[in-house]
């Protein structure tokens, strides 16, 4: 299965307490370590020289192909733990944006801007690449703005057709000319509370897995691709309880030291149930 991620490689410089750690980050960063565990990666993104080698020579070590787009900067967040599951986002640069969408096949092409860095114009043109469209609706709602991160709405019609789109609940209002329906499947993610999951605009209900974790920097992300993955092997549910699984093991580990017979294991543990057309 060969993939291609666009969206910026991010230099995340997380404080928790009097703590404070510089690592590699973003949307484009989790879901592509999450899908080369399953599949041939490929990374369409923008960096600086600011961005150290070390950090894309462990992309490179994983077999992830990188496409780099030269910027005179590197994205840069700022992310303040309050708690495990609560934080707040300060962008401090941001790295060229991604207009220009290469050719090729692609088994799945995945969307995961964190900075406004894809237009609506360009990500309508990724949809010529591959069949399997998947895309985060964070990056598109973040003001490209440097400092505290706002989110303003957007004419969201663009996103219609996607096989696979995430939302964080409190992201959703910000979607305008947008409905479940208008996308294949719609994951709602409310952090550790139960989320929401919409196949083909009808609605269910899903309650991950309590898991101890110290923080939940990438949640979404490994999420949305593993359940991407998933999806194009199984049946919707049993994707959504696995990549519910997957996510938790990955949060309790940080690393992927999990098998596939403990994703499974956990995956029973998952509860999915139908709502009655009620939107989140």
């Amino acid at each position: 299965m060969k993939c291609l991620l666009a969206g910026h490689l991010v230099i995340d410089r997380i404080i928790r307490g009097s703590r404070f750690e510089r690592r590699i980050g973003g949307g484009a960063y989790y879901s592509a370590i999450t899908l080369a565990n399953f599949c041939d990666v490929e990374v369409l993104t923008s960096v600086g020289e600011d961005f150290p080698d070390e950090w894309l020579d462990e992309l490179t070590d994983r077999g992830i192909r990188l496409r780099i787009i030269p910027a005179e900067k590197s994205t840069s967040y700022e992310l303040r733990y309050l708690d495990a599951n609560r934080r707040k986002l300060r962008l401090l640069s941001r790295a060229a944006p991604i207009t220009d969408v290469p050719g090729g096949d692609y088994d799945m092409v995945m969307l995961n801007p964190v900075a406004g860095e894809i237009p609506p114009e360009s990500a309508t043109k990724f949809k010529k690449l591959s069949d399997f469209l998947v895309a985060d609706v964070q990056g598109f709602i973040r003001a490209p703005e440097v400092g505290p991160v706002r989110l303003w709405e957007i004419d969201a019609s663009f996103l219609r057709g996607m096989r696979v789109l995430h939302a964080d609940l409190t992201e959703t209002r910000y979607l305008k000319n947008f409905n479940p329906s208008d996308v294949e499947v719609l994951l709602v993610t409310n952090g550790a509370q139960p989320g929401f999951a919409y196949l083909r605009g009808k609605g269910y209900t899903y309650r991950p897995v309590e898991m101890d974790i110290e923080e939940s920097t990438g949640a979404g992300d490994v999420f949305l691709a593993s359940f991407a993955h998933f999806y194009s092997q199984c049946p919707f549910i049993q994707a959504l309880k696995r990549a519910n699984a997957f996510t938790a093991l990955f949060l309790k580990h940080r690393d992927f030291s999990f098998s596939i017979e403990d994703v499974n294991e956990l995956a029973m543990r998952v509860a999915v149930e139908r709502l009655n057309d009620i939107n989140p």
